[in-house]
């Protein structure tokens, strides 16, 4: 059996120099098992297998993208077309923030930056947190940075959170017909304070239209968490 020139048998078991450490099919069927583990919402599995990742020495921003991301893009389209309900994206959300606290520091220390930087509420008055947290959870999973303000959030948090972050993108939610009036405060108020323009505007909620959105002169408006997903991505193109 020949040898490459930096191997001459008796140097066996050593690996030889011309086999490359993570042959390119290895690799994707690493990266395939993270997606379909993350729409499984096997959270236990995906931890390991993004730590198996890591070890491999597959580039963070691939095991990122072509991992979890993938798998949330797949979790997205399904809760679109209803074949997912809010409890399976929960989960799904959960493996995928599984392998995420795994990649963070990695990310961080590679220097691979955040889509855009999203600061998202529930305006004032306004309780109601489910929806507002999936759009959370949906934006962090294709690949955004999200600042959650939480609920019952006013216009000056809004404004003062979008400057202290830098955000590319505000996202403002209401269940109740009473607080949609709030959103058009934050409009006004992010007018004043000169960011608009610079920070696009994303409204949503059950009582909400697109006819709303462009009243109270908002950029956009999604009708459920993955359909914010495309909107901020149309939005900062």
């Amino acid at each position: 059996m020949p040898f490459c020139s930096g191997c001459d048998g008796r140097n066996r078991p050593r690996r030889c120099h011309l086999i490359p450490e993570n042959p390119p099919h290895m690799a994707n069927d690493m990266l395939i098992q993270i997606s379909e583990n993350v729409i499984k919402g096997k959270a236990p599995v995906v931890k390991e297998l993004v730590e198996k990742a890591i070890a491999a020495n597959l580039p963070v921003k691939q095991i990122l993208d072509e991992g979890l991301i993938a798998g949330m893009n797949v979790v997205g389209t399904k809760f679109k077309a209803n074949e997912f309900y809010v409890p399976e994206v929960l989960i799904a959300a959960r493996a995928m923030n599984a392998g995420m606290a795994l990649l963070k520091p990695l990310l961080k220390a590679a220097g691979v930056k955040a889509k855009a930087t999203a600061c998202v509420g529930t305006v004032k008055g306004d309780l109601h947190d489910i929806g507002k947290n999936l759009v959370c959870m949906m934006l962090e999973g294709a690949g955004y940075n999200v600042v959650d303000l939480g609920v019952n959030v006013d216009a000056a948090k809004f404004v003062e959170e979008a400057k202290k972050h830098d955000a590319q993108l505000i996202g403002m939610s209401a269940l109740l017909t009473t607080t949609m009036g709030a959103m058009k405060s934050t409009v006004d108020a992010i007018k004043d304070a000169g960011l608009k323009g610079k920070v696009k505007i994303m409204v949503g909620g059950a009582p909400l239209t697109q006819s709303f959105a462009d009243e109270i002169g908002a950029d956009g408006y999604a009708a459920d968490a993955a359909s914010a997903v495309d909107l901020a991505n149309a939005l900062i193109a």
